[in-house]
């Protein structure tokens, strides 16, 4: 159990790990390359040990250096490896599907398991588009099993769910698959692969809601900056809008037009948010993030923007216990399919800490308590859930009586450095 009490003001500047999303996508990627990739910035979480071991067992060579980089000796697309052993996806989502993808379209036999809220996740929606371009696939949870069909079948696929996930694994499907992969999604979901895959040189198109690819590709390997998660930065974002006096810089953070829903609501709010220093690393727009304290506002949060901060609920939902009036946040039913029921979970975590909470289907309101410290005084159970464990971190860190949080190891799978950030804000 650990405590989170007020600190007074935070002051100073936040580390944060390398974006999540970016550095499985830009390992695989740099696995599937012909030559030698350097990636630096590279996401040192749970999550990404997870897709180094599976990319490891089907032949690609990955080493850190000194200076904090990694390298990866790619075996080309087409040339992954049977797996002698299954892959074991801890507490990563994004792991199982992605590799999912990887193994539809090769020649191998591949078995997948996870952690106990993996197994509880939904793999259908990824499973059924990669049975149709040939791939077999045995079950529609972990444990599965992907047979892939080599060469797999060029296919048209309609996104009926708005998912990053489902689309990046249809692609690295399509990198293996002779002729034209096509994708069309109704709602613009996070664009980190279709950035990357035109850095490494394959053949892709995206415009108006279509992606188009050229399967068989030849990839070259590439020398990649990850950009800072943007998703993490929003733990210590909300930490010094909540905490009065605070003022902070959060360096080198993404800002991917995909990714800044829940900053863009937080403005909405009346949040202080500025970014300077706006540049771009390896295809990605990158800023450094100034946030001061703010008196916050209750809003309504619309459906549409779920794509775009899907990750970054929980912490809006502590925002919003801070703000005066009420915060309604619509179209959240993928938040009950995440490591946890998240709208559960952190309905019930609010209650407990004071905070009055309304689930409606899947909607959820939370009427704010103003600026001033939360009564706080209990603790939260996360689960496995990372992100509720991190927000109710925050939470303490402004709350009349300390709130504990269980197993606060969970977060080591994004962000093992979290408790260290907080305490380079400590006051100055």
């Amino acid at each position: 159990m650990t405590l989170f009490s007020p600190r007074g003001p935070l002051r100073g500047t936040a580390p944060i790990p390398g974006d999540k999303s970016i550095s499985h996508r830009a390992l695989m990627l740099a696995a599937l390359a012909v030559g030698r990739s350097r990636i630096e910035g590279l996401n040192a979480g749970g999550d990404l040990a997870s897709t180094r071991a599976a990319l490891e067992a089907m032949g690609a060579r990955i080493a850190m250096e000194a200076d904090g980089a990694c390298t990866v000796d790619g075996v080309g697309v087409g040339g992954l490896l049977q797996p002698s052993a299954p892959f074991h996806c801890g507490n990563s989502g994004t792991s199982a599907r992605l590799l999912m993808g990887l193994a539809a379209s090769h020649r191998i036999r591949a078995e997948f398991t996870g952690d106990a809220s993996l197994m509880r996740r939904p793999m259908g929606r990824v499973a059924a588009p990669l049975r149709r371009i040939g791939a077999r696939i045995e079950g529609d949870s972990l444990p599965l099993t992907v047979e892939g069909l080599m060469p797999a079948l060029p296919t048209r696929h309609v996104l009926e769910v708005p998912s990053a996930q489902v689309k990046s694994a249809l692609l690295l499907a399509g990198l293996n698959t002779p002729g034209l992969t096509e994708i069309v999604e109704a709602v613009p979901t996070r664009d980190h692969l279709e950035r990357l895959l035109f850095q490494f040189g394959a053949e892709i198109e995206s415009r108006d809601g279509r992606i188009l690819l050229r399967g068989e590709a030849q990839l070259e390997p590439q020398r990649l900056f990850i950009a800072g998660d943007s998703s993490a930065a929003a733990f210590l974002a909300v930490a010094a809008l909540v905490v009065p006096g605070s003022d902070i810089l959060i360096p080198g953070v993404g800002v991917n037009p995909t990714r800044m829903g829940l900053y863009d609501m937080l403005r909405e709010m009346g949040a202080d948010i500025t970014l300077v220093n706006q540049r771009e690393h390896s295809s990605e727009p990158v800023a450094d993030l100034i946030v001061r304290h703010s008196a916050l506002d209750g809003i309504e949060v619309p459906p549409e923007i779920a794509p775009s901060m899907i990750d970054e609920y929980p912490i809006l939902f502590i925002a919003a216990a801070f703000a005066r009036g009420t915060t309604r946040a619509f179209g959240l039913a993928e938040l009950r399919l995440k490591e946890s029921d998240r709208i559960c979970a952190m309905a019930a975590g609010l209650r407990a800490i004071g905070v009055c909470v309304e689930e409606e289907g899947d909607a959820l309101a939370v009427h704010g308590l103003g600026a001033g410290p939360l009564p706080g005084g209990t603790s939260i159970d996360p689960g496995l859930d990372h992100r509720v464990a991190m927000s109710f971190a925050v939470a303490g860190l402004h709350a009349r009586l300390p709130i504990g949080v269980a197993n606060m190891a969970v977060v080591d799978t994004s962000f093992p450095g979290f408790l260290s950030a907080l305490g380079a804000l400590a006051p100055q």
